[in-house]
């Protein structure tokens, strides 16, 4: 079975969370459609492989992703698992050609999106997602995508965060304080804003996707070291940074969600070559990389199929040789910080 870590800040018994989670807005059909069934396999081979912490969003798929899990989780002991998912967002019917999502998500319903922070769309969002799951609580939810990189400036975004600490952030609190959900925080793009809710607010938990990779880690100058010294936990999202830290510097590799930059593929290409130099998979030292931090409770890798996800578990149980650390150290392709 994977590892687990336990995460606790309230009395309350906490969360365990499996160091291998599955971050499920692959089968909300991102960037490619899987059928039903190929959806049901992989979620089947991340529990038999132990996984026990799922993440979903209203987002991912337009609800697709949330309804696939409801399959999946109706033949599953509910307190076995964590599950997360997502506010923010509220969404209206629209048609085939209105819709968002035209060229990331395929296959799912037709919807538009609002970004809507405020005290009430939090807790509609939550019903909403309770119905599309089909179950009866979700232990984590996180204020979805407060970062530049989803509202375009840090004017739109701090718009964004005002609404949210002076309503969503007290429906988060009260339903934390009432039991309804075990913590809270946020899932974002950029470690910034992250920082600038910790230090107004009493968060638990946040989901970090990309900004703390073997190719990023900025986010160990303020953000992360402040987030444990008050035993706030981190998830990791995207350790493989949309791609490259999987592919490698291959034509074709993707970073941040797009076609790899010069930067990101040369960078690649050195992290690459130490992994070589040791016998080790570059995807294995990404994952594993994150895991070192001991503010970091799992590490969330997407999946579409079960290729794939027997390669996250493979990941996962991967042994790394303190040398490979120490060398990516010396040619400077680590922060000083970083834990090894």
């Amino acid at each position: 079975m994977l590892a687990t870590r336990q995460w606790e800040r309230h009395g309350n018994g906490g969360l365990r969370f499996t160091e291998l989670g599955f971050g499920a807005a692959p089968i909300g059909n991102l960037f490619r459609a899987i059928s039903e069934a190929d959806a049901q396999a992989v979620l089947n081979a991340a529990a038999s492989g132990g996984v026990r912490y799922f993440d979903t969003a209203p987002l991912y798929g337009y609800g697709l992703s949330e309804t696939r899990l409801n399959h999946f989780l109706r033949g599953q002991k509910r307190s076995e698992f964590v599950l997360s998912s997502k506010v923010g967002r509220l969404f209206k019917p629209a048609t085939q050609a209105t819709r968002d999502g035209h060229g990331k998500w395929y296959d799912t319903p037709s919807r538009i999106q609002d970004y809507d922070y405020g005290y009430d769309a939090i807790m509609r969002s939550l019903e909403f997602s309770l119905e599309r799951l089909g179950v009866d609580s979700i232990d984590i939810l996180y204020a979805h995508d407060l970062d530049i990189f989803n509202h375009g400036t840090q004017a739109a975004l701090q718009a964004h965060l005002d609404t949210f600490m002076s309503g969503g952030y007290r429906a988060l609190l009260a339903l934390r304080d009432q039991g309804v959900i075990k913590a809270f925080g946020a899932g974002v793009n950029e470690w910034q804003p992250c920082q600038w809710l910790l230090e107004r607010g009493d968060f638990d938990i946040f989901l970090l996707a990309g900004r703390y990779t073997l190719l990023e880690q900025h986010a160990l100058d303020s953000f992360l070291p402040m987030a444990a010294a008050r035993g706030v936990g981190i998830v990791v999202g995207g350790p493989y940074n949309s791609g490259i830290l999987a592919t490698g510097p291959v034509i074709g590799a993707h970073y941040n969600y797009a076609p790899a930059t010069p930067w990101a593929l040369a960078r690649a290409g050195q992290l690459d070559s130490v992994c070589r130099n040791h016998g080790v998979r570059l995807v294995d030292a990404a994952f594993q990389f994150a895991l070192r931090h001991p503010a970091v409770l799992s590490v969330i890798p997407g999946g579409q199929g079960v290729a794939e996800m027997q390669a996250n578990l493979r990941a996962a149980g991967a042994v790394i040789p303190p040398a490979l650390w120490a060398e990516m150290k010396d040619q400077g392709l680590l922060h000083k910080d970083a834990p090894v």
